[in-house]
């Protein structure tokens, strides 16, 4: 009697798989972006003399700290990333044309890249006093600046 030798079945390649990432990130980012916008909902309306305090002052005051750049900036990002990847899932779901999904799908890509820059240049590049002129209501609070 003899031994036969049994071989393991071959193993293939693994490979990136961008739908179990971007599954796994859209679970991940929607946990993260409710403590994000819940955190910035109630800093904003809940704090200090709440809705009232709201105006550009407001607003100036908030993106020239450099905590609130970096969390509105990644609030930002991760809901544009988001919405593109729930968009580029449903593309895929429903058009079933090859060069239409491919097209739409670069659309969305691009449409939430362009948001992403011009979102980005928004929160670091933001100064509120540009454009303040002498006849201004803000003019004393730039001069302090």
């Amino acid at each position: 009697m003899t031994a036969q030798t049994v071989h393991a079945p071959a193993r293939r390649a693994r490979r990136f798989n961008i739908e179990k990432w971007g599954w796994l990130f859209m679970r991940l980012s929607g946990v993260v972006l409710v403590v994000l916008i819940f955190g910035h909902l109630f800093v904003n309306l809940m704090t200090g003399e709440g809705i009232h305090a709201l105006d550009w002052g407001f607003v100036a005051g908030k993106l020239a700290n450099p905590f609130w750049q970096w969390w509105d900036l990644l609030m930002l990002w991760l809901a544009l990333i988001h919405g593109a990847n729930g968009m580029r899932t449903i593309v895929n779901d429903y058009v079933t044309n090859e060069k239409a999904r491919l097209a739409l799908v670069w659309a969305v890509g691009l449409a939430a890249g362009l948001l992403i820059v011009l979102g980005t240049l928004v929160v670091f590049a933001f100064d509120p006093c540009t454009g303040i002129t002498e006849q201004s209501a803000f003019w004393d609070a730039c001069q302090a600046l």
